[in-house]
C-alpha cells in the first residue's frame, strides 16, 4: 500500500491541520441570537442569579468524529492510495538516447544471427523501447537526445497511460542521428538537474549508445542511479577530417587545397584521395593521391589547382567503410573577384605602374576622344578632361578642368603639401609631406566630402561618399613631386580599396564537421569588426577571446566569417566524429533491468465516496436539516386546552 500523488509527512500535517481547525470550530461558543422585541413594557426586570461558566466541551462528539474520518478519507484520496505496491514509490526516470552522428555507422551483427543488422540509432532505438518497457507503470519517463546538446523531446509522461506510453514511442522511433559529436559530461549533468526539479523520487538516468564522446572528458565521481545500455560498435572507420582552401603564394589564379583524412580504427589503412573540379559528369580531375593510415593517425594531403570561375570542388576518400558520411564532401569555390577599369588618358604610360601593381585590376586605356564608346567598367578614371556626360559608376578625376564635380576655390602654385587624412582608411600609411606641387587647385568640400590631402590653402585630394564614389584630385600625382615618395602606390590602394574592399580581401574556404568551430584573428580585430552569417544570412552568435573566434553551429550550414579584410567561408558539411570512448564511472549499471511489479487496485475513487457519504450523513444527522425539521415538528404539534373557570 502506498500513496502516488502525497509522501506520508504530507498526508499526516494535512491531516493534522484539518483535524485541529475542526476541533476549535467544536470548542467555540454558540453566539447569541438577538431578536427585536416592542419597547413598552408591562414587566419589571427580575433579578438574575449569578451563574457559574462551565469549561469548554464537546456537545457533538459524534458529530466530531464522523467529520474528522470523513476527511481523512478524502485526504486518502487525494494522496491517490494504492493497494498492492508496498515498498515501492512513484519515481521519475530520463532516457538518453544518443543521436550523435557516430550512430549513422553499422552495428556490429551479433554472433550466431542470421539477420542483417542495421545501424547503430536503430539498436540504441531498440535498447530504450525495451526499457521502456520494464518500468512499472506509475512512474515518469522524459526522453532527452543527446549530442553536442542534450536536448529533451518529450516531458514527463507518465507511463499508465496509453497517451503516455505513444508519445515516448513516436519520439523514440523519430530520433535521428544528428551531425555533431556526443558530449555525455554534459547530457549527464543535465539530466541530473532535471531529476533535482521534478518534484517526485528521482529515479535512473539512463544512456544508450557506444560511448564515443568527441573529447576526453574528465573523471566523474560515480552516480548511484546511472545505468548503461550499451550497444556495440565496430570503430573501424577512415575518413575526411577537414579540408582547408586558400589562395596559393604561386598564382593569384591558384587554389590550395589540403585534405586532411584520419584513421579511427586499430588497424592501418590503405586509401586514396581524388579531388574533381564541377559536378558529375562533367567535373574535371584535379588530382588523386594515395596513402597509408597508421591506426588513429590524421595526414594532409595538398593540392593545388588554377581557375578563376567558381564551382564545386569534389572531395572523396575512397574505398569506403561502414559510415560513408565522412568519405565524401562538397565545397563551393567562388569565382575570383576582379575590378574593371576604363582609363581615358592621353598619357596612359604615367597611371600603369600604380594599375598594374594589383592582379586582381583589370584596366583598359582609351584616349580621352575615345570618351564616347560604350566600355564596359566598375571604376572610371578621367585624366585631365571634362567628358560631355559624368559617368554613372565609381569615379577618379585626376586635375579636373572647370565643371568638375567639386568647386574649386582657387588656383596655387608652388604649394608645400601639408598633411594627410591619417584617422581615415582613405589617408592610412600616408607619411610623406617633404614634397611640393608645382600647381594644384585647392577645393571647396561640401557636407559629407572626406579631404585626403591637404595645402596650407585647403584640400587637393577629395573624396565624396555616395552612389557613385568619387575622387578628385587638384592635381597630376605622376606630373608632381609626389611621383618620387612611396606614398603614390599606396596611396591609390587605399582608393581602390574604398571603392571596391572585395578585391584586396584575403578569402579562405574552410571546410569541416557542425558543431563548435575555432578560428585565430588578427590581434588588431576588435568584436565590432567581426560578422558571422549563416547560410540565409541571419547572425551567428560567436565569442572573441585570446585572438580565438568561436561559434557554434548544430546542422550542416555554409558560414561565412567576416573579420576585417578577411572573409572566410566555412563549408560545415562532414559529420563531427568521436575522438575518444567514454568511461563509464564506477557503481553504474549495465543492461535492462528486471521488470518490477505494476499490479495495484486504485482505492481513491471508493475513498472519495466514503469521504462524501460520511460529510452528507453528518449533516442529516447533526446538521441544520436536523434542527430544521425539529422546528418544523414542534411547530405542527397543537397547542393543550384549558377549560375556562367561573
Amino acid at each position: 500500500m502506498s500513496f502516488a500523488n502525497l509522501l506520508l509527512g504530507q498526508f499526516l500535517v494535512l491531516l493534522g491541520a484539518a483535524a485541529s481547525f475542526l476541533l476549535a470550530l467544536y470548542l467555540l461558543d454558540r453566539s447569541r441570537r438577538r431578536a427585536t422585541v416592542a419597547t413598552l413594557r408591562f414587566w419589571s426586570a427580575a433579578e438574575q442569579a449569578p451563574t457559574l461558566r462551565r469549561p469548554k466541551r464537546v456537545e457533538q462528539p459524534l458529530s466530531l468524529l464522523l467529520q474528522l474520518a470523513s476527511i481523512a478519507l478524502l485526504l486518502l484520496a487525494i494522496a491517490q492510495l494504492r493497494w498492492g505496491m508496498s515498498g515501492l514509490s512513484a519515481r521519475d526516470h530520463i532516457l538518453l538516447l544518443d543521436t550523435s552522428a557516430w550512430m549513422a555507422s553499422r552495428a556490429v551483427r551479433q554472433p550466431g544471427s542470421p539477420l542483417e543488422t542495421g545501424s547503430l540509432i536503430d539498436e540504441a532505438r531498440s535498447q530504450a523501447l525495451a526499457y521502456m518497457r520494464t518500468l512499472p507503470s506509475i512512474d515518469r519517463l522524459m526522453l532527452v537526445r543527446a549530442d553536442a546538446l542534450a536536448t529533451p523531446a518529450t516531458p514527463f509522461e507518465p507511463l499508465e497511460s496509453r497517451e503516455g506510453r505513444r508519445k515516448l514511442e513516436d519520439a523514440i522511433r523519430a530520433s535521428a542521428p544528428g551531425v555533431t559529436a556526443l558530449n555525455l559530461d554534459q547530457a549527464l549533468s543535465f539530466a541530473s538537474g532535471l531529476l533535482a526539479q521534478s518534484g517526485r523520487h528521482p529515479g535512473e538516468i539512463v544512456y544508450t549508445g557506444p560511448g564515443r564522446i568527441g573529447e576526453r572528458e574528465r573523471p566523474r565521481p560515480g552516480r548511484q542511479n546511472l545505468r548503461l545500455l550499451p550497444v556495440a560498435d565496430d570503430p573501424e572507420n577512415w575518413g575526411l577530417r577537414k579540408i582547408g582552401l586558400r589562395r596559393a603564394a604561386s598564382g593569384a589564379d591558384r587554389w590550395e587545397i589540403s585534405v586532411f583524412a584520419r584513421n579511427y580504427g586499430v588497424r592501418p589503412r590503405a586509401a586514396t584521395v581524388e579531388v574533381l573540379f564541377g559536378v558529375p559528369p562533367a567535373a574535371v580531375p584535379v588530382g588523386a593521391r594515395s596513402l597509408r593510415l597508421e591506426p588513429g593517425q590524421e595526414r594532409e594531403l595538398v593540392f593545388e589547382y588554377a581557375t578563376l570561375a567558381g564551382g564545386l570542388l569534389d572531395i572523396r576518400l575512397r574505398p569506403g567503410d561502414g559510415f560513408p558520411a565522412d568519405n565524401r564532401t562538397l565545397i563551393e569555390l567562388p569565382p575570383q573577384p576582379s575590378l574593371r577599369v576604363a582609363v581615358y588618358s592621353d598619357s596612359p604610360e604615367l597611371l600603369r605602374p600604380v594599375l598594374s601593381a594589383h592582379p586582381r585590376v583589370e584596366a583598359v586605356y582609351r584616349r580621352t576622344a575615345d570618351y564616347g564608346e560604350a566600355e564596359p567598367a566598375d571604376l572610371v578614371i578621367l585624366d585631365g578632361f571634362r567628358p560631355p556626360r559624368r559617368p554613372t559608376v565609381d569615379a577618379i578625376w585626376i586635375d579636373p578642368p572647370e565643371g568638375s564635380p567639386v568647386a574649386v576655390t582657387r588656383r596655387v602654385q608652388n604649394a608645400r603639401f601639408a598633411r594627410w587624412r591619417m584617422d581615415h582608411a582613405l589617408g592610412a600609411g600616408l607619411r610623406a609631406r617633404d614634397f611640393k606641387l608645382e600647381a594644384a587647385s585647392v577645393f571647396a568640400p561640401a557636407a559629407g566630402d572626406i579631404p585626403i590631402g591637404e595645402v596650407e590653402a585647403g584640400p587637393v585630394i577629395l573624396a565624396r561618399p555616395g552612389k557613385p564614389k568619387q575622387v578628385v584630385f587638384g592635381f597630376h600625382p605622376a606630373r608632381s613631386g609626389l611621383r618620387y615618395e612611396l606614398a603614390t602606390p599606396l596611396l591609390f590602394a587605399n582608393l581602390l580599396r574604398w571603392m571596391s574592399p572585395e578585391i584586396f580581401r584575403h578569402w579562405e574556404a574552410p571546410g569541416g564537421s557542425a558543431g563548435m568551430a575555432a578560428l585565430p584573428v588578427e590581434a588588431d580585430i576588435a568584436a565590432a569588426g567581426i560578422r558571422v552569417l549563416g547560410e540565409d544570412g541571419s547572425e551567428l552568435p560567436f565569442t572573441l577571446r585570446d585572438r580565438t573566434l568561436r561559434f557554434f553551429t548544430p546542422s550542416p550550414d555554409q558560414v561565412r566569417v567576416l573579420a576585417g579584410e578577411r572573409e572566410y567561408s566555412y563549408s560545415l558539411r562532414l559529420p563531427q566524429l568521436w575522438q575518444s570512448k567514454w568511461e563509464p564511472p564506477p557503481g553504474s549499471k549495465r543492461g535492462l533491468p528486471s521488470a518490477e511489479p505494476s499490479g495495484f487496485v486504485e482505492l481513491w475513487p471508493w475513498l472519495a465516496l466514503a469521504g462524501a457519504i460520511g460529510l452528507l450523513a453528518d449533516w442529516l444527522l447533526f446538521g441544520r436539516f436536523r434542527r430544521t425539521a425539529l422546528g418544523w415538528r414542534r411547530a405542527a404539534a397543537p397547542l393543550p386546552l384549558r377549560r375556562a373557570g367561573p
